[in-house]
């Protein structure tokens, strides 16, 4: 008690000891733990740093200017002074609905995707299963020949598919000529262009599926198939019950990815149909080059690439439920 009242009797001494301490106990450390963190937080932000100007640069501004342009009659006349550019609300959006080209285009990107999404992915699980169970012999022949077509350059793909189906010099003409059969014009068809496109695109993008569906093969525990043998399942019966639900989480992404590829479907009938003959090879992407580049429409083709934004978002959504995995 005594010295208490001493300390406290003596206030420029006693207040001077106390509050240097109280700093190194509280500011102190938190000042230091916010130092080191800071140090940390500068080495992130520098190493972030280029993929952000980068990402902010040609992702985000793009898109969001995307979006802005779309309700606008953004055209040529705008490019030297963009905010002179009239808004127009829905009108792009609405206007897209009552353009026959475009609702054609739609039904023509959604016939190549219906069919050309399951043949992709029916004949990448087949290759991937023969490759992994069926084919001992030349097994990497096979895997380089059915990839090969996907590091190849499209423009290339085409030109030797535009050979291969030329009416009068191709290759099936050619051996329709020796068998002594008129082959069809197969590009030149309204009925053919669009299932030529699609043969060209299952031949040119199964050899992805065919990889991943490979690796998602030969991770399936051997021991599972060995049980499942014993127990007495069939070839059939094993694929059904064993390989397609451990396949799961890896036909999602297949699919995912694939049905992605195939809406935005644009090389093929710019390369090989210029999107002919009558508009039978016209996909979304291939006429909103054409509305941006060709005419000028970017307002109007703004709306269109957000028009497919929204459809390729809903499918793959749907995709997302009905192909999760449900067994985790």
């Amino acid at each position: 008690m005594s010295t208490t009242t001493a300390q406290a009797g003596t206030p420029g001494a006693g207040q001077d000891a106390v509050v240097p301490k109280a700093q190194d106990d509280g500011a102190g450390p938190d000042r230091r733990r916010r130092d080191r963190l800071s140090r940390h937080n500068l080495a992130g932000w520098l190493f972030s740093t280029p993929f952000l100007v980068l990402f902010l640069t040609f992702m985000a501004f793009p898109i969001v200017a995307t979006l802005l342009m779309s309700f606008t009659d953004f055209g040529l006349r705008n490019v030297t002074d963009p905010l002179s550019a009239q808004f127009v609300g829905l009108d792009n959006y609405t206007k897209l609905f009552q353009d026959d080209k475009f609702v054609k285009a739609l039904f023509n990107t959604g016939y190549f995707v219906i069919l050309g999404v399951p043949l992709t992915i029916g004949s990448g699980l087949a290759a991937a299963v023969l490759l992994n169970s069926g084919i001992d012999r030349l097994r990497t022949f096979f895997r380089v020949g059915f990839y090969a077509p996907v590091v190849t350059a499209i423009v290339a793909v085409a030109v030797i598919w535009r050979f291969v189906l030329d009416p009068s010099e191709g290759l099936i003409a050619g051996l329709g000529h020796q068998l002594g059969i008129q082959t069809p014009d197969f590009l030149g068809s309204e009925t053919l262009a669009m299932p030529s496109l699609i043969m060209m695109a299952v031949w040119r993008n199964m050899g992805s599926a065919m990889v991943l569906f490979l690796a998602g093969l030969q991770a399936i525990p051997t021991e599972v198939r060995e049980a499942a043998r014993i127990d007495g399942a069939g070839i059939f019966q094993e694929f059904r019950r064993i390989t397609v639900p451990l396949l799961r989480p890896t036909m999602l992404y297949v699919a995912v990815m694939t049905t992605i590829g195939f809406l935005n479907v644009f090389e093929e009938p710019f390369v090989m149909t210029d999107g002919g003959p009558n508009d039978s090879t016209l996909t979304i992407s291939l006429h909103m080059y054409r509305e941006g580049f060709d005419f000028f429409h970017m307002g109007y083709a703004s709306a269109m690439a957000y028009v497919l934004f929204v459809i390729v978002l809903a499918i793959t959504t749907l995709q997302l439920r009905l192909l999760k995995d449900k067994t985790s």
